[in-house]
């Protein structure tokens, strides 16, 4: 039998609207992210990308609409942080994802410990776990980084790639990557981009949000564009160049929105 529309995706969300007292924030959002794609969400400050994530997350309930998660229909009336992980919704935010004076193997278990009976912490299955995602799922190779390794001592790189592994090993249905690349050099912005590939490899989706395009475009399936809190366009990969990309961009942040509402 053939699977329905809402099987074959990791997230729809349908209508979805939020207002903050009178102030619209999102209006009629309607998104798709299949279960194997990468989304670039692109968007001006300001633009609703951030009330999205925060909806999604469970920081914020919507004023109206429904969000499906991998075919399941989200109660929208109980949803919250702990809730969307429980539905396989996780993020990576760009500096406050890991504990810095934490070793490794600490940061992937923080909130979801493996314990043993009575309670004691079971730190030879977190080890053990922590250093397969660090070999096999990101593939770290690098001399000097073990499990035992505190953040402190990795690149900005390194440390979104371990979180980056971390929310791939909870089962994620959808991954948030919320300006991952922001302040990092050249080679540690590649370090990221690989793992954001790893994301599409194990057959996850996810949502890649970045004010830098080049790293969007390479990255991303297909393109989401949202202004003042509606969705104005939605285009594959495919149908669009980077230049192409750029110039639309541009001509609507120079008032072809405000052209075509007059």
């Amino acid at each position: 039998m053939a699977e329905s529309p809402v099987e074959r995706n990791a997230l729809r969300m349908v209508n979805i609207e939020k207002y903050f007292g009178l102030v619209c924030a999102l209006r009629k959002i309607n998104l798709e992210v299949g279960s194997n794609e990468i989304v670039g969400l692109i968007g001006d400050n300001g633009a609703g990308k951030s009330t999205m994530v925060k909806i999604l997350t469970g920081v914020f309930p919507p004023t109206s609409g429904e969000i499906y998660i991998a075919g399941n229909k989200v109660d929208l009336r109980n949803y919250n942080v702990k809730r969307a992980h429980e539905h396989g919704v996780e993020t990576v935010y760009q500096d406050k994802s890991l504990g810095e004076k934490q070793v490794l193997w600490r940061n992937f278990f923080i909130g979801r410990e493996i314990t043993l009976p009575f309670g004691f912490l079971n730190v030879k299955k977190e080890k053990e776990i922590a250093n397969e995602i660090m070999v096999n799922t990101i593939g770290f190779r690098g001399k000097g980084i073990t499990v035992d390794s505190k953040v402190s001592k990795l690149s900005g790189g390194e440390r979104q790639g371990v979180a980056i592994g971390r929310a791939m090993h909870f089962e994620a249905e959808l991954i948030i990557l919320d300006e991952p690349t922001v302040a990092l050099s050249l080679k540690e912005v590649a370090k990221v981009l690989n793992f954001v590939h790893k994301i599409k490899e194990a057959g996850k989706a996810c949502i890649y949000i970045s004010h830098a395009m080049a790293d969007v475009y390479e990255i991303s399936d297909r393109f989401v564009i949202m202004d003042r809190g509606e969705i104005v366009a939605d285009m594959a990969k495919k149908e669009i160049s980077l230049k192409a990309l750029d110039e639309f961009l541009l001509e609507y942040s120079h008032g072809m929105k405000d052209k075509v509402e007059l």
